[in-house]
């Protein structure tokens, strides 16, 4: 399965009442770039992250939304999104985000990286797009795009091919993963068939189990 990078995005400083760090900043606000970005194990090359308690990290070193998506949400409210609109690094075209399975490979420019978890919306990405409602609304869609880990580091760029090059066989998405922590707790039992999903998650799908009996 072969899609492509339709832009790659980095953040700068953006200041703002909204922005989720407690200094007032956040790299929210991405844009496309020309030419080759470096994929780090802890990051992007070039790409400002605000608030590191909650954003950046080797399971979360790199963000993916799906310019299908990004689509979906233009219609819904009525405006165009930019790639990067989302706090994307990664713009994607015809790469099935939602129902990328944890722990499979995709090889992008000489980098390979590994989908471990969904994004989950908070109130500096509403305040971001001016939308009071978004989170709920967000969370209600459940396409929330996808965290990569990066297990080569290498460069991509804009129109670079995204070829899935292993997909486990446990068929845990990136799309049950966001139903199971937010609005389906049915499903918290098979997240745990996802040994490659974050221990942070796994950690916390097994307390709330553990309170469900």
């Amino acid at each position: 399965m072969t899609g492509r990078l339709a832009s790659v995005n980095l953040g700068g400083v953006t200041e703002a009442e909204w922005a989720g760090d407690a200094s007032g900043r956040s790299g929210i606000d991405k844009r496309p770039v020309d030419g080759p970005v470096l994929l780090r194990a802890d990051g992007v090359a070039g790409d400002f992250i605000g608030e590191r308690a909650h954003h950046g990290g080797p399971d979360q070193a790199v963000y993916a939304y799906a310019e299908e998506d990004a689509a979906w949400w233009a219609a819904e409210i009525g405006r165009s999104i930019r790639p990067g609109g989302f706090g994307e690094n990664l713009t994607t075209y015809a790469v099935d985000v939602t129902d990328a399975v944890i722990g499979e490979q995709w090889a992008v420019g000489s980098a390979l990286l590994q989908v471990t978890k969904p994004r989950t919306p908070c109130t500096t990405f509403a305040g971001f797009w001016g939308v009071p409602d978004l989170i709920r609304r967000f969370t209600v869609r459940a396409t929330p795009g996808a965290y990569l880990r990066v297990l080569r580091e290498g460069e991509v760029g804009a129109g670079d091919p995204v070829e899935v090059v292993d997909r486990p066989a446990h068929g845990v998405t990136i799309g049950e993963v966001f139903r199971a922590m937010s609005l389906e707790p049915e499903l918290l039992p098979r997240l745990l068939d996802a040994p490659e999903l974050p221990e942070q998650i796994r950690e916390k799908v097994s307390r709330r189990l553990a309170g469900r009996s």
